[in-house]
This record gives C-alpha cells, structure tokens and sequence, in this order.
C-alpha cells in the first residue's frame, strides 16, 4: 500500500496545484521540459527507491531528499514504512532540476521559480484547450501565460548577461597576457 502524491498534486509547497496537470507541451526556459513526462504519468509505472534513483540520476539520495524538503520533488509515493518510491516522471524532473542548474547556472531558488512557471503554464494550456473555457477565460490565461514566459525570459536574460560581463573580463585578462608574452606592456586595471 502506498500513499498517493500530496504536495505536487493538490497544489502543496511545489508552488501550484499545476504540478500534476503539467502536459506533454509544457514551456520552458531552453527548449526542451523534463516535467512534460510527470503530468502524462511518467511512463511504464515502474517505481525505484530512492538509491536506485539516486544512482540513475548522478545525484546522492541526500540530495533527493532535500529537493524534497524545499518543495521541487515529490515521490511518486512512499511506503507504510516511509521509504521513497520515484517514478519516470519523477526522475525526468529531477534531470531538469540538473539541467537549469547546470545549462543556465541556475541557484535551487531560480530552479523552483522556473518550475513554478513551467508547471503553471501547462495548467494555463490544459485549461484553455478545455472545451468549456470561455474567450474571456481564454485571453486571461493568455495574459497570464505571457506574463510567465517574459518572466522566464528575464531569469534566463540576468544570467546571460552575468555570463557576457564574465567572459568580458576573461577577454580582457588574456589580451593582458597575450601583450605581456609578446613583450608590451599594458596597463593594469
């Protein structure tokens, strides 16, 4: 016997109630979302603990439990005896916990904030694809989806940004280099 999903799926800390309805078409921030897979039910139904999951991901089980703990992750399910049991879906988002973290250099709160978004434009899609959504309903979740994606679009914009002035500065300590190699002299800043 197994306890059913609380937090994802009711709208607990994850941040919205969108977390099980994210659909297959789910936006994100560089082109590709992981969570898709968690709305459409993760796959063959096969359910790993937490150190198979741990071991197929990359990531130790402590770092599974604390995406837990901070709300980015809830198991599929956990045993009467309270043992983590993660499904396809499950993995699939933590591999795009990974992939903002280390595609964009996202922090754990940037991540959160990303799925967030993420999630909630999948409900904005699922909502307006329902058959009895208004036209008026339609074009406030159409707002509301634009409002998301130029959010997105600015956390994805700051760290772009902070990369530039990075590799501006990584330019200017070669040129210093390459001109003290070749004998001039530039001046320090």
């Amino acid at each position: 016997m197994t306890r059913a999903r609380s937090a994802q799926e009711t709208g607990g800390p994850a941040g919205s109630s969108a977390d099980a309805e994210r659909s297959a078409g789910a936006e994100q921030v560089a082109g590709r979302s992981a969570g898709a897979q968690h709305a459409a039910g993760g796959g063959s139904g096969r359910l790993l603990g937490i150190g198979a999951a741990a071991q197929r991901l990359g990531v130790s089980e402590r770092a599974l439990r604390y995406y837990q703990q901070i709300g980015l992750i809830v198991p599929a399910s956990t045993t009467p005896g309270g043992l983590r049991r993660y499904s396809e879906s499950d993995v699939a988002r933590v591999e795009r916990i990974m992939e903002l973290k280390t595609l964009l250099g996202l922090n754990l709160d940037e991540v959160a904030l990303v799925l967030r978004n993420e999630d909630r434009i999948a409900q904005i899609r699922q909502t307006y694809q329902d058959e009895r959504t208004s036209a008026e309903e339609r074009r406030q979740l159409t707002r509301e989806c634009l409002t998301l994606q130029e959010d997105l679009r600015a956390t994805v914009e700051a760290k772009r940004a902070a990369l530039d002035a990075f590799l501006a500065d990584l330019d200017a300590r070669i040129t210093r280099a390459r001109a003290l190699l070749a004998g001039q002299r530039t001046p320090q800043r």
